[in-house]
């Protein structure tokens, strides 16, 4: 019987002890070890599975933490965790007041650099090489490991470009597998695959003609071949390249064989694969969904419709489009600002141009959106998909600024359904005619009804609704935190003291209706499931200041904090606006 090595492997030190005919046994114990823990927990697999040979074989090399290595994304830093003093508490990764899902510079001296989105890790681990050299620090090694959809990013090609004029002690570690959450897309995956298949002659390698020094391509499964790949480039100074061929999902063949699914599959049976049943029969359906099907029936009715994506088609729905109108949809990779500048081009020339990004990635391309589309007035519908709180992936991935980013820009209509029949009604309406551009935030998740589907009908811009009338406060909400509002007023005693008002139009704001509720109201409360500071609460508060309103008003949403990961009911309940926290807040109001 063979001895469970994984046991006594802490740090990397203590891997370092083991000889190397021993590291294939490991890696079997590591992957098992995975598996079995997001089998129960939930989380992404595929991507660390993929990738367990190249782990052992960095922290073997390498003299990390000192030697600096760092993670792109970070879906694939599982195997990073477990070996580098995380493997006890591994099984808290993505629960409130547990592991980050991602490295994480606060959780351990070998998160060299905290991640979350793409293609920041050739920039990040430059930044420390040329650092190093200028404190005389020429040995210290300075790895980055990224993907191949990653890598098509502008940032990573800007990271590429600097480096390969510097002297920096820089190795960047292509992991390829073709794919990245949904499969890889472009001339550069193109060109991988002709290298992968001895297809594109070695003189005509891009990455040797940007000075680096390149090695490859070698299967990343190969612990042998990789580490005695690892120990020669140790020595080679200047920039470096290394390619590795991986398969995502590699050892649970289920995960092989669809690899989308398996990127964050839920909960399966760690012994045969299988996904566990889930039913998903009379439930509401996803916000995703809504849009993704809305979009498929509104673009077979109007041929000016186009659906834009930055590598999420899966994520967004926006596939229904792609797989039925695959001329009029398009998956442009991981490229945030490519997406919003392409969507802009096309609404010059009187395309109806939806351009689905979620709300985090879309900080991504902040300038794009003010100077290439609200300055140029271009009616682009953005929409914004996982606002508000997201759950597990934590801080990097929350939609909590998109309010307060959004609504400084002149020229920009800002909007937040209710439900999901308020979502499909705005992207019906959209489509009718705008003068303008429009962001449209819904959150991850799913709708609040079964039978959500009906006849289109047009939404008036910029008005708000009153949901139900009341006699002594009013509470005003924004997007789909409306319905806790509701939810929670049901439940008070005194509920008839309570008028309830939904402001979609966070952007222009309903300044008729707001002037009725200022005059008849003396308390007013703005709840919303965004950042406080700035969002719908600050917009309500400059109305008030503008106007000279003497009133109380008490405002609710999400704290001027960074909110780490657990389910968005947890953080809801921390940030005080799930149901019960907001019953018990109106309740505190004590009505004569």
């Amino acid at each position: 019987m063979k001895t469970n090595l994984l046991e006594h492997i802490n740090n990397p030190k203590d891997l370092r002890l083991l000889d190397e005919a021993q590291l294939p046994h490991l890696a079997q114990e590591l992957r098992d070890f995975i598996i079995n823990i997001v089998a129960t927990k939930e989380g992404h697999l595929g991507a660390s599975l993929g990738v367990v040979e190249l782990t052992i074989a960095l922290h073997y090399v390498f003299d990390t933490p000192n030697d600096l290595l760092l993670w792109d994304v970070g879906h694939q830093a599982y195997g990073h965790k477990i070996l580098t003093e995380r493997k006890a508490v591994f099984h808290t990764n993505r629960r409130l007041n547990g592991i980050s899902g991602f490295p994480k510079r606060s959780e351990s001296i070998y998160d060299a650099f905290g991640v979350g989105h793409s293609s920041t890790s050739i920039s990040a681990a430059l930044g420390m090489a040329i650092a190093s050299n200028l404190k005389g620090d020429f040995e210290k090694q300075h790895i980055a490991v990224i993907g191949d959809a990653s890598i098509a990013s502008g940032m990573a090609f800007e990271g590429l470009n600097h480096a390969g004029v510097t002297d920096a002690n820089l190795l960047v570690i292509l992991n390829d597998n073709a794919i990245g959450i949904d499969p890889s897309v472009g001339a550069l995956k193109e060109y991988l695959t002709a290298v992968k298949e001895g297809k594109n002659h070695r003189q005509n390698n891009m990455i040797k003609s940007l000075n680096f020094d390149y090695s490859g391509p070698i299967d990343g499964h190969d612990l042998t071949t990789v580490i005695k790949e690892l120990k020669r480039l140790k020595n080679v100074k200047g920039p470096k390249f290394l390619h590795v061929i991986t398969t995502k999902g590699k050892g649970l063949q289920q995960a092989e064989d669809n690899q989308v699914q398996y990127h964050a599959p839920g909960k399966f049976d760690a012994t045969t694969g299988d996904l566990l049943p889930k039913s998903e029969e009379h439930l509401p359906p996803k916000y995703q969904d809504v849009f993704g099907l809305t979009l498929l029936d509104l673009a077979k009715k109007n041929e000016k419709i186009i659906g834009i994506t930055p590598a999420m088609p899966s994520g967004s729905s926006l596939k229904f489009m792609m797989d039925e109108i695959p001329s009029r949809a398009f998956d442009v990779g991981i490229a945030e600002q490519h997406a919003v500048t392409l969507a802009a081009g096309m609404a010059t020339q009187g395309m109806i141009v939806y351009c689905n990004i979620y709300s985090t990635f879309l900080q991504r391309a902040y300038d794009q959106v003010i100077h290439d589309v609200a300055l140029q007035n271009l009616p682009v519908i953005f929409c914004l998909d996982r606002a508000g709180l997201v759950g597990e992936d934590g801080a990097t991935h929350h939609g909590i600024f998109d309010l307060a980013y959004l609504r400084c820009i002149p020229n920009l209509i800002v909007y937040a359904p209710l439900n999901e029949i308020e979502l499909q009604n705005i992207l019906y309406t959209v489509q009718l005619g705008i003068d303008q551009p429009i962001a449209i935030r819904y959150p991850r998740g799913r709708g609040e009804f079964i039978h959500w589907k009906s006849t289109y009908k047009k939404i008036p811009l910029g008005k708000g609704n009153c949901l139900k009338e009341g006699t002594e406060i009013a509470i005003l909400s924004t997007g789909t935190i409306g319905n806790n509002v509701k939810k929670a007023l049901e439940q008070l005693e005194n509920k008839t003291y309570f008028a309830h008002y939904d402001f979609g139009f966070v952007k222009p704001l309903d300044e008729i209706l707001l002037h009725a509720i200022f005059n008849q109201f003396e308390t007013i409360i703005t709840v919303e499931d965004g950042a406080i500071t700035g969002g719908f609460g600050s917009a309500i508060l400059e109305f008030y200041a503008s106007n000279n309103y003497q009133k109380t008003i008490k405002t609710l949403g999400i704290p001027d904090i960074f909110v780490e990961q657990g389910t968005i009911n947890e953080l809801q309940n921390a940030c005080k606006i799930d149901i019960k926290s907001l019953k018990d807040f109106f309740s505190t109001f004590k009505i004569s």
